[in-house]
């Protein structure tokens, strides 16, 4: 609050010093006396052809490459919960049929709580943190004393055991199981129903081992940023959060005040001014179109001097930041006429009395 309050005095000040005419910076000492009490940190720089290189990169919207570490290739692990379909082939007697009216899934073995599973003449099975094809080799080496040279098939036909959550502004907050196939966090935002129209895919975060990484999903679908579309492990949380608006503030003697929109796109000064109607005729000074920044708790103030139209070109260049308050001065003639507009009256109404 502190620096809006202090923005708008040093706006209206500078406003205020213009009444004869708009040199900026300000040089009489008693006025910059009063600019530095209101904002003691300020920098002034009068944009020009030779400097406007310096203040023309766009802001980076892609997003960097996500901190996630590398995750590697991805070997599902049974865990408890699961449900495994076991055929040994030649062997009905020792594969659960299915039947009609019975899924595998209904059929299947399910691993217990201590990660076994019971299998008739082998009796229990380590299943927890093992692969389908660790499990198959345990299963016909073990069988191999009943049963010459066993023919042994083992999926999971139920994934229960691992899920990852996805929270915040997706149309269908959700647990999505792990499976044999690899989970990507758009997979499993598209399955929770995609993202809704409040989301910010630029602040997505996974939550992991008591760690929260940022992943700039928006770097992934627009730029083909390959990290930032990892595959997700057990016990991630995904959190969609909803997009906060980043605004410039369009101020002053121009057809329309109001803000402008920086969330997804870059713009120039030039372009804002534009989209706004442009300068109000007769009651705006192009000498002075100011933009007031705020580097690290200190003003930065920049001024277009567009009494030249070439200047617009500048100003084509020069990219604003979120929070920039850009402020267009008005005119001396207009402020003389408004100051005789509100002295007329009352001069009207003396020389009327006197002549009475």
């Amino acid at each position: 609050m502190r620096y809006w309050t202090g923005l708008l005095a040093f706006t209206l000040l500078l406003g205020g010093c213009s009444v004869t005419r708009t040199d900026f910076p300000v040089r009489t000492e008693s006025v910059q006396a009063e600019v530095e009490e209101l904002a003691s940190n300020v920098t002034i720089v009068r944009l020009t052809a030779d400097n406007i290189s310096g203040y023309s990169a766009p802001r980076n919207l892609a997003g960097p490459r996500t901190t996630m570490p590398g995750n590697g290739s991805w070997d599902y692990r049974i865990g408890v919960g699961d449900v495994l379909d076991i055929v040994v082939w030649e062997h009905s007697d020792l594969t659960m049929p299915a039947g009609e009216r019975r899924t595998p899934a209904e059929s299947g073995l399910r691993v217990q709580s201590d990660g076994t599973f019971f299998y008739p003449y082998v009796g229990q099975v380590e299943a927890k943190g093992r692969s389908p094809e660790q499990v198959r080799v345990d299963l016909m080496t073990r069988l191999a004393e009943y049963i010459p040279n066993p023919q042994i098939e083992v999926r999971v036909v139920s994934y229960k055991s691992q899920a990852v959550s996805v929270t915040g502004e997706v149309k269908s907050p959700s647990r999505q199981p792990l499976t044999d196939v690899p989970l990507t966090l758009l997979d499993a935002i598209n399955a929770a129903g995609g993202l809704n129209e409040q989301a910010d895919p630029r602040g997505v975060t996974v939550r992991r081992g008591g760690k929260t990484y940022n992943v700039d999903l928006e770097a992934f679908l627009k730029n083909g940023v390959g990290a930032n579309n990892p595959p997700l492990r057990n016990g991630d949380v995904v959190t969609v959060p909803k997009l906060e608006l980043q605004e410039a503030y369009l101020l002053g003697q121009i057809e329309t005040a109001q803000t402008v929109d920086l969330t997804k796109d870059n713009v120039t000064l030039t372009h804002a001014i534009a989209r706004s109607g442009g300068l109000k005729e007769d009651q705006a000074d192009a000498r002075g179109i100011f933009v007031f920044r705020n580097v690290n708790g200190s003003f930065v103030v920049y001024q277009l001097d567009a009494s030249n139209p070439a200047a617009y070109l500048i100003g084509s260049s020069f990219m604003l930041h979120p929070k920039d308050v850009i402020y267009i001065t008005s005119s001396p003639m207009h402020r003389w006429n408004r100051l005789i507009s509100s002295l007329l009256p009352t001069i009207t109404t003396v020389r009327t009395a006197n002549d009475i």
